[in-house]
Formats: C-alpha cells, sequence, structure tokens
C-alpha cells in the first residue's frame, strides 16, 4: 500500500512525504467509509475525519502493525462512532444509467439491480457484520488483517464471517422471491 520510507519521512516531519501519504491513502479511506456507512456524504465526512486524525496521529503509528491496518482501525472506529450517533436511513440515490451496447441491455439493468440487491442486503447486516463483510470482500482484507483492525480474536473475525454469508445468502434469496419488507 503505501513505502514503510514515506511513512518514516512522514513522521519525521517532511510535509511533503505527509500529503503525499495522505494523498495515497485518501481513495482507500472513502471507499471503506463508503462501504460501512452508505452514503456518500457521510462518507466523506468520515473520510475528512480519518484523514486529519491519521494526520494528526501519524506519530502515534508503529511498525508492529501494518500501516493500513492502522488505518483502517482509524476509518472503521469513525464509521462506527457516525454510524451509532446516527439513526440508518436508506438513501435513495438517482442513478443515470448509460447503456453501452443496446444489444446488452438487458445484462446491463439485471446487473445493476444484483448489485443494488447486494448493497442493500450489506445494509441490512448487523452492524459487527457489515464491517467485516466490507473488509473482507470489499477491501481484500485477509482475516488476521481484520482481527488487527478491529481489536477482536481470530477466531471471533471467522465466526462473524461466517454469520454474516449466511444472513446475506438469506436476504438475497429474499431478493430474488419478490423482495424484502421493513
Amino acid at each position: 500500500m503505501v513505502e514503510q520510507g514515506l511513512i518514516r519521512a512522514a513522521q519525521s516531519g517532511d510535509r511533503d512525504a505527509l500529503i503525499t501519504l495522505l494523498r495515497e491513502i485518501e481513495q482507500h479511506v472513502y471507499r471503506t467509509a463508503y462501504y460501512i456507512l452508505n452514503n456518500e456524504q457521510d462518507a466523506m465526512d468520515a473520510s475528512q475525519e480519518a484523514l486529519i486524525r491519521i494526520y494528526s496521529k501519524i506519530n502515534s503509528y508503529e511498525e508492529k502493525a501494518q500501516f493500513k491496518t492502522w488505518v483502517q482501525r482509524i476509518v472503521t472506529n469513525i464509521c462506527i462512532d457516525k454510524f451509532r450517533r446516527t439513526k440508518p436511513s436508506v438513501s435513495i440515490d438517482e442513478h443515470d444509467m448509460v447503456f453501452n451496447d443496446p444489444q446488452n441491455v438487458e445484462v446491463e439493468v439485471l446487473t445493476s439491480y444484483m448489485a443494488q440487491d447486494v448493497r442493500e442486503a450489506i445494509q441490512r447486516l448487523p452492524e459487527h457484520h457489515r464491517t467485516v463483510i466490507v473488509l473482507r470482500y470489499l477491501q481484500d482484507f485477509s482475516y488476521n488483517e481484520i482481527a488487527d483492525s478491529l481489536d477482536l480474536p481470530l477466531n471471533t473475525v471467522k465466526s462473524y464471517l461466517y454469520r454474516a454469508r449466511q444472513q446475506l445468502q438469506g436476504l438475497l434469496q429474499e431478493y430474488q422471491k419478490g423482495g424484502v419488507s421493513g
């Protein structure tokens, strides 16, 4: 993700290195926040807060953990705090669908609906299950990295992922049968 030399330079007070470091992780931070919060504005707010916290706490990073795990813990904690402070709401975003090939309109529409169903199903998961799903499948974290990021035992992470996958499977089957109420 990020070179250790850049991190050390940022920690030693090199302002340009710190700015470069923040720019390199900015997309990763936003993507995590968006998948956890499922709202663009909240994700932008959480990302900004996380980047500010990383900026101010860069000297507290120790090379015992991977840098991406340290960053992920900050972002996840901010998102969880934000999620707890506000009641979850389903955002209905208007998307303009642009079709590249008129022959594949049906496939594109179905793919779009399936992706929306998966996003909605993830949002219906309990907070702890949603977080591990986002880290594992959308951020491609290993089980150990998730455990480090969330400060959980490895077996708890495995258990959460197992239960979350079962819940997602059930929710997606309900969507296929005609939708989920509530």
